[in-house]
């Protein structure tokens, strides 16, 4: 497979941003004493989570004492932070409230008893830490013994014990936010909700899946730059995505959207949600949904809202975003009009078929050595009789030789056989007119469009099954 160079990036494309974690200090200052035995004379860090990434904040030294002092003239940005041992092993987890002055003592021999003073919120997420392992231990014994139960009503009723300890950490967190509803913990435990899902009454059973979508975001404010700096804002959002939303392109669009302009006054969540949505889907694992990335080019990008990327960025973005305009799935497939082997110009719009297959290949690449004979051989056992035609593109422009060899030697001369000249593709660059690859997006090899008799594009870049068994599935439902 011959790739172009092509960076595989977008949530790197925003590191600028996300390894400065420290942009949205507030102003005030930081004073965090911390005892961590048995270490002395060595540097522990300070850690945080951010969306998908864990960042190493900063460091502290412990003296003869194992005692240190963080001390900063800023304030650190809110949320889970965590102590990591000289050697880069989490030791423990501890909120950064909105004070930042207290003090932790912890000892590595016994880290279930990590003692904070002189922060309210690090008190209730100590309470709260140890109320969860303490029951979580319970519903593990729990899940061990579901395996040797002996009859059915012995699972039941474990079952149940499970279902009622797990309901148990729910009224926990709904309890908690109704005593402390102005907390950082009460914040997150908000966020961490899942609605509940409503028995099936009559005869719609899709109302309990549209509940659910409809209150997944309920209490929880995406402007808060504070749910970055957790491990389950992301897991969340990816379950929201991956359940919730159809994964055609519009519906993706329309959820998409609701979540960033929510976001808008969060100038830390907002961009990095704009970055995970634009690294999904700028070379997207689903055919299609790349029109979610054009989506956000038309309405960010392009419109200036971007500007903390840097000019190196910022011309990925938008060089991606032209690449892909001409081949959206359903739009008419760009022209082309390459000449074949005898200089004669081949039009693709001219092209008489059912179904067009084109196909993007190098004679000396290895992938198309294996893909280009076995599309010959379906062709002509099946695809042929359903009235399909082959265009095919040589990108070797310098192997004119190899390429008609390659023709000759595998019988291809029943397909469209055409190339552009490197003369020609300087002539397009020279009058600023896209070409080939620009159009159809073709940065590797072999890369393949299906369209219909109109020229239409039905699909992209799928594998040779995926084609035949999209085929097969079309003219069954014509039948």
């Amino acid at each position: 497979m011959k790739k172009r160079i092509f960076f595989k990036y977008i949530l790197g494309a925003f590191s600028l941003f996300m390894g400065k974690d420290l942009l949205a200090q507030k102003t005030g200052n930081t004073q965090i004493s911390l005892t961590i035995k048995p270490y002395k004379n060595t540097w522990v860090y300070i850690g945080n989570y951010f969306g998908k990434f864990t960042n190493l904040t900063d460091s502290v030294y412990l003296n003869e004492q194992s005692t240190g002092v963080l001390k900063k003239s800023e304030k650190y940005p809110e949320g889970i932070y965590f102590a990591i041992s000289p050697k880069k092993a989490l030791l423990f987890e501890f909120l950064m409230d909105g004070t930042q002055h207290f003090q932790i003592v912890a000892d590595t021999t016994n880290l279930k008893n990590v003692t904070i003073t002189g922060s309210k919120e690090n008190e209730y997420y100590s309470t709260y830490t140890k109320y969860i392992a303490q029951h979580s231990q319970n519903i593990h014994q729990l899940e061990l013994s579901l395996s040797s139960a002996k009859t059915n009503a012995d699972s039941t009723k474990i079952r149940q014990e499970i279902s009622q300890k797990m309901n148990a950490f729910n009224q926990y967190r709904l309890d908690f936010v109704k005593q402390h509803p102005n907390s950082l913990l009460a914040t997150y435990f908000q966020a961490m909700q899942r609605p509940i899902a409503p028995k099936i009454v009559g005869k719609d059973s899709t109302a309990p899946f549209y509940y659910v979508q409809e209150h997944y975001w309920d209490n929880v404010d995406l402007s808060d730059d504070r749910l970055l700096r957790t491990p389950f804002f992301e897991p969340k959002m990816d379950e929201y995505f991956k359940y919730y939303v159809s994964p055609e392109p519009d519906s993706v669009i329309k959820s998409v959207n609701h979540i960033l302009l929510y976001s808008r006054e969060g100038k830390e969540i907002h961009q990095y949600l704009l970055g995970k949505f634009t690294d999904k889907y700028i070379n997207p694992e689903i055919m299609g949904q790349d029109k979610v990335f054009l989506y956000l080019f038309d309405n960010y990008y392009s419109k200036g809202d971007t500007t903390w990327l840097n000019d190196k960025q910022k011309k990925f973005i938008f060089e991606r975003a032209y690449s892909l305009m001409a081949n959206q799935i359903g739009e008419p497939a760009p022209s082309l009009d390459l000449k074949d082997s005898t200089g004669t110009v081949q039009p693709l719009n001219t092209v008489n078929g059912k179904y067009t297959l084109v196909i993007f290949w190098d004679p000396d690449c290895s992938h198309c050595k294996v893909i280009v004979p076995k599309i010959d051989s379906i062709y002509n056992a099946k695809w042929k009789s359903l009235g399909m035609k082959v265009y095919a593109v040589n990108t070797a422009e310098d192997n004119v030789k190899g390429w008609n060899q390659y023709v000759e030697n595998h019988h291809l001369g029943d397909w469209i056989n055409v190339t552009q000249s490197t003369a020609e593709r300087e002539a397009d660059a020279a009058s600023n007119r896209a070409n080939y690859r620009q159009l159809y997006d073709v940065y590797q090899t072999p890369t393949i469009y299906l369209l219909d008799k109109d020229k239409r594009i039905i699909a992209k870049k799928l594998t040779v099954d995926q084609i035949d068994g999209l085929l097969t599935t079309k003219e069954k439902v014509k039948k």
